[in-house]
């Protein structure tokens, strides 16, 4: 296991926070760190990049 985690600062909208929460909790992991963790690791082994960065899905434009 990578122990090479670095402490970041993110701005994110209160409705992710609750959702990474949310997902933290469903899944039993150790906090929304985790959880968002866990999605960078997906996006960055199978994500595809053109679906994630190239497709609009501004809800709060």
């Amino acid at each position: 296991m990578n122990k090479n985690k670095v402490a970041v600062t993110f701005e994110i909208e209160a409705d992710q926070r609750d959702w990474l929460e949310q997902k933290a909790e469903a899944y039993n992991l150790s906090d929304a760190a985790k959880a968002l963790r866990v999605l960078l690791d997906f996006a960055m082994v199978d994500g595809d990049d053109k679906a994630i960065f190239e497709t609009i899905r501004c809800t709060r434009c």
